[in-house]
């Protein structure tokens, strides 16, 4: 019954799901394993808030620049080749940068070059595995369970990685952080070559990669539900996701720690934002979360500013782990309801949108946090990056009447919203109590 941990874990009833879920909990350990000790090995070489901005960009400003294309691609092409090429890049990259850092030959010109590296195998990566998840999903109705679990395994690994490599930074350096990472990938590798699938039927088109590209741009701009919640996604990962990158400051100097506190805040806001995504898989619809989603960016943002007074480490966690789980709650809410109303033989370019707004917007927040923190100081950039999270969120709040009307005939067509018709009351005897008819 809803709210059983039979029905959030329904999803993982399909073979190449539970497949790709568990491969994939393991690869994602190792990557926040890495993310912390990335972010932590430019804190101790250089101390400069402005670097870690700048290591940030490198590793992001590829999915700017090449998710449409990679759109094009992804959508063209055999997205389950395309993970598998991915992952065996991702664990070369992994391996170069454990030899330089164990071997005390990495630098700022070797971290920036390698982080791009791993953004540019990430734009296809990223691309691909939005929208790999609904072929392993026969029942459509169980899609929004699978990019649930999808958000829970994703922070089950942030709680769980950051911690671990917090210890080994401090016991044994951050290179073995990166080999271990890179070990990792080859659960994923050995999940994806187990699947059995059936093979995507693509449709044929005579237009060209950039046709291709300008069709998926006017499909998304043309529709108010799509450019609404994928502007939101840019604005708050241009103002506010950039907290990632402040943390090394917060650990070090705000809060007087080292590598033990950076993982326990790191682990902090994972933790909730596994909380929000276990909720999340909890819920039998999508109706209802366009609302999550404008309430949940101005709670990311007062959590932002509450975490940005806060100077003793215990408060700390509390304040990021909230805003941790406001985070998720958006983002996870908007990949669904994206997921849910988009056309299959155009997922890959509105997905790869997505991940331009999420991930390309980042890289400029980074560099401008950097900025900033180098002049105001880390706690006065966090809090300014709050108070735009709650302008959007107010933004957003008012187009919550027009995204309703224009997704109401989408659910409606997908019988996600019950027709006003003869079975409809033998349904709500079925289905149990009905949701309220709030359509996104």
């Amino acid at each position: 019954m809803p709210g059983s941990l039979t029905f959030m874990m329904r999803a993982l009833r399909y073979r190449n799901y539970r497949l790709f879920f568990a491969g994939q909990v393991i690869s994602l350990i190792g990557t926040w394993m890495t993310t912390t000790a990335l972010s932590w090995l430019v804190y101790r070489l250089t101390g400069s808030a402005l670097l870690l901005g700048a290591v940030a960009f490198a590793s992001q400003l590829p999915a700017f620049i090449l998710a449409p294309v990679a759109g094009v691609f992804v959508d063209r092409g055999n997205r389950h080749h395309i993970m598998v090429a991915t992952q065996i890049a991702s664990m070369i990259e992994s391996f170069a940068l454990a030899a330089l850092t164990l071997t005390h030959q990495i630098t700022i010109p070797w971290l920036l070059f390698l982080t791009a590296v791993q953004g540019l195998i990430n734009a296809f990566d990223m691309s691909a595995r939005q929208a790999f998840v609904v072929e392993l999903i026969e029942n459509k109705e169980d899609l929004s369970n699978a990019i649930a679990l999808n958000s829970s395994m994703f922070n089950l690994a942030r709680l769980i990685g950051p911690s671990v490599g917090g210890v080994l930074i401090a016991a044994v350096g951050e290179g073995w952080c990166f080999m271990i990472d890179g070990i990792s990938y080859a659960a994923v590798i050995a999940a994806l070559l187990a699947m059995k699938l059936v093979p995507r039927r693509v449709i044929e088109t005579k237009k060209d990669a950039l046709g291709q590209v300008r069709e998926g741009w006017f499909y998304v701009v043309g529709s108010v539900p799509l450019r609404s919640i994928i502007g939101l996604v840019a604005l708050i990962s241009l103002v506010g996701l950039p907290y990632t990158v402040l943390m090394p400051i917060f650990a070090g100097t705000v809060l007087n720690g080292g590598p033990h506190t950076l993982g326990f805040l790191m682990a902090a806001s994972g933790a909730g934002a596994l909380m929000s995504a276990l909720w999340l898989a909890s819920r039998r619809s999508v109706l209802g979360l366009g609302r999550i989603i404008a309430l949940s960016s101005g709670a990311f943002g007062m959590g932002l500013i509450a975490f940005s007074f806060s100077r003793t480490l215990w408060l700390s966690m509390i304040l990021i782990m909230a805003a941790g789980a406001a985070f998720m709650l958006q983002m996870a809410s908007s990949n669904t309801i994206l997921q849910t109303i988009v056309d299959d033989d155009k997922r890959g370019r509105v997905m790869s949108l997505y991940i331009m707004a999420f991930m390309g917007s980042t890289p400029f927040g980074c560099l401008i946090a950097g900025s900033l923190s180098e002049t105001i100081g880390a706690p006065r950039t966090l809090m300014l990056g709050g108070f735009c999270c709650i302008l959007g969120s107010l933004w957003f709040h008012r187009r919550l009447p027009a995204i309703r009307a224009a997704v109401r005939p989408i659910y409606r067509k997908l019988g996600i919203l019950p027709q006003v018709a003869a079975g409809l009351e033998t349904a709500s005897e079925l289905m149990g109590p009905q949701p309220r008819a709030d359509c996104s």
